[in-house]
């Protein structure tokens, strides 16, 4: 009798539990997902946790088919060669596959003091703090959101909304990725709440002490709170391993998101850098590369090519507190279009897409396969692209 092929899946985000879920549509595949904490963390209600509108966890008993077993630990190394994954609590599990979804976290800030005075909000235990520091701190006192991509205005929105005295330090520019229609839209919105937005050449954060936030142009901001939300960056794991990874380490993979080092090995989410191309972090981008990593894996158990990519990237959306918010379309490269819904249509829509989220990972657990993306949305365009970075890339020699 032949024995179940042994699918290790790291990370229990968006793409790990899809992957995981979607693999149990064969009965002799087992499927074991590891994770560091015991349920699945919504992500994008981080912020409104902080803002204490919402829990943002789930029980994975609703998220995760039953068959997958979970794992409460972390791994600290992959033995690629011995397809074994090295465990926190000293122990071992072996593997066929593995798939590789340990996604992201806040990047280490390089600014002096910004990692001892300023709170991050990417991971659950990072909010946990956030939100027991700002219940501690008195109603009017000064909160700083240093970033002004999508998770600094919605953290600011949000606690602007419950009162709070915010300034959202963008860096250079308010919402880099919006379409300068949408951009006008954040501000009205971020102006209507009372956000300070301060944003050009000047406004760079150089400097944070326990009380100021100092920036590049000489300005000192009074900051009891300060909230650093500037940049992602994902776990060392694939470098400490020893496989390939590009400067931000993710994992690079093909266009079928498998390991350029081992044909054992596949990549979804935030963690993964396919074809030197990566998508951009979002959970938009790991509802569709989870399920497309588990269908490489069971194309190879089945003896099939796998497929290559076609995701679809359509959208960006922010939710600007509970009242209002915007959808910022864009065109299938995920290049942002003249194209929005702002205010309360927008808030609706946002709202929609979040308790979609978990209801797609639900769907997915009870019916394991059930979950595609329509053809018309995917981009046709970054197999141009690739192809045009071939031509250009130099010849070997």
């Amino acid at each position: 009798m032949a024995r179940n092929t042994e699918v290790v899946v790291i990370g229990g985000g968006y793409a790990g539990v899809l992957a995981a879920s979607r693999l149990t549509q064969r009965d002799d595949v087992t499927v074991t997902l590891i994770n560091p904490r015991p349920a699945f963390v919504d992500r994008i209600r981080l912020h409104q946790f902080a803002g204490g509108t919402h829990d943002a966890v789930v029980d994975y008993k609703k998220v995760l088919a039953d068959s997958v077993e979970l794992v409460v630990d972390t791994v600290t190394r992959i033995d690629a060669a011995g397809r074994r994954v090295r465990l926190a609590t000293g122990g071992t599990l072996g593997y066929d596959y593995l798939i590789y979804a340990v996604g992201s976290g806040s990047a280490e800030p390089g600014v002096p003091g910004a990692a001892e005075f300023a709170h991050p909000i990417a991971g659950l235990e990072q909010a946990q703090r956030l939100r027991a520091v700002l219940d501690a701190a008195p109603s009017t006192a000064a909160v700083t959101v240093v970033g002004a991509g999508p998770t600094g205005i919605e953290t600011a929105a949000e606690l602007a909304e419950t009162g709070r005295a915010v300034t959202l330090v963008c860096g250079r520019v308010l919402g880099p990725y919006l379409h300068p229609r949408g951009r006008r839209s954040v501000a009205g919105r971020l102006a209507k709440l009372g956000v300070t937005v301060l944003d050009g050449p000047g406004a760079t954060v150089t400097a944070v002490t326990r009380d100021t936030v100092r920036l590049s142009d000489g300005r000192e901001l009074p900051s009891a709170v300060t909230v650093w939300t500037a940049g992602f960056g994902v776990p060392d794991l694939a470098a400490r391993s020893g496989l390939s990874t590009d400067a931000l380490g993710r994992l690079r993979t093909d266009e079928t998101l498998t390991s350029v080092d081992d044909a054992r090995i596949v990549a979804a989410g935030d963690s993964a850098a396919p074809s030197d191309l990566p998508f951009r972090m979002s959970c938009q981008a790991a509802v569709q590369l989870g399920p497309h990593a588990a269908d490489t894996v069971l194309s190879r158990i089945a003896g099939e090519h796998p497929a290559p990519l076609a995701l679809a990237m359509v959208a960006q959306c922010i939710s600007l507190g509970r009242r209002a918010g915007i959808v910022q379309f864009a065109h299938r490269n995920d290049v942002a279009m003249g194209l929005h819904i702002g205010g309360r249509a927008g808030a609706m829509i946002k709202e929609l897409i979040c308790k979609g989220i978990p209801w797609q990972l639900t769907h997915q657990a009870r019916k394991p396969g059930s979950l595609d993306f329509p053809a018309w949305a995917k981009d046709r365009e970054r197999g141009r692209s690739l192809r045009a970075g071939r031509d250009q890339a130099p010849a070997p020699r």
